[in-house]
């Protein structure tokens, strides 16, 4: 599929990628049902060595970066396509511009067309640290992040992810505050609630079901979460949506 008709299709236009050009430390992009680049921005040319955005669109993430990173990110991409749930500030390996690894915060969603469909999916990656910063390893907390978005349902106790990541449970809470504002409990939640709206909006399945899956003893608990949370209940949301 070209570009044109990818754009065609689609329910509603994506920001045109010249808003990115300029902001060095973003990489945008665009990509289509394949996995292919559809729109990008200029940064993401630079960091991959290209000179022209021609260069790379068309070509998959598998094709372009290195390989552990090219294939993390197409199955990153098959798995939004797959179940339309996408990711919110995940902690990720990404290029910088010295062609080094260097540590981002990663933004996709899957875009749909009008009668609700999956045509492709789009994203952000922001850089955590400047190119010139001391690149802390950043693998502990980047495991922590990952199984808490894997394993919402399951019960999330601060000290075990702490030793997962070994750290103290005041460093787990200290990074994660470093990096997305809020403390680890506070990820905790954001993460459950967003899952939920997710599925609210899109799933058929019972409020009941929904407070199970995203980590919740019952529906009541949920609920209360919910509603302090985004100032509606689940109900009254999912109507709303």
């Amino acid at each position: 599929m070209d570009t044109e008709s990818f754009f065609q299709r689609m329910s509603r236009p994506v920001v045109g990628e010249s808003l990115f050009d300029h902001v060095p430390d973003i990489v945008y992009f665009v990509k289509d049902m394949e996995g292919r680049y559809m729109a990008v921005n200029q940064t993401l040319v630079l960091r991959l060595g290209m000179k022209e955005k021609r260069d790379l669109l068309g070509k998959r993430a598998s094709e372009v970066f290195p390989n552990s990173l090219g294939e993390a990110f197409s199955a990153q991409d098959n798995r939004i396509i797959r179940t339309g749930v996408g990711i919110h500030g995940q902690l990720e390996m990404h290029l910088y511009p010295d062609r080094k690894n260097g540590w981002c915060l990663t933004y996709k969603e899957p875009i749909y067309r009008d009668e609700g469909k999956i045509v492709g999916v789009a994203g952000i990656s922001r850089d955590i640290q400047s190119p010139n910063d001391r690149r802390e390893d950043m693998t502990p907390v980047s495991k922590v992040t990952n199984y808490i978005h894997e394993n919402l349902a399951q019960p999330l106790r601060l000290p075990e992810l702490a030793e997962m990541a070994g750290l103290s449970v005041y460093q787990l809470d200290q990074r994660v505050r470093d990096l997305y504002n809020i403390s680890a409990g506070q990820f905790i939640t954001q993460s459950r609630i967003d899952r939920a709206c997710h599925l609210l909006k899109r799933s058929k399945d019972s409020i009941v079901d929904i407070a199970l899956e995203c980590g919740y003893s019952d529906q009541s608990a949920f609920t209360r979460q919910f509603k302090q949370v985004t100032g509606m209940t689940p109900s009254a949301f999912r109507r709303s949506s």
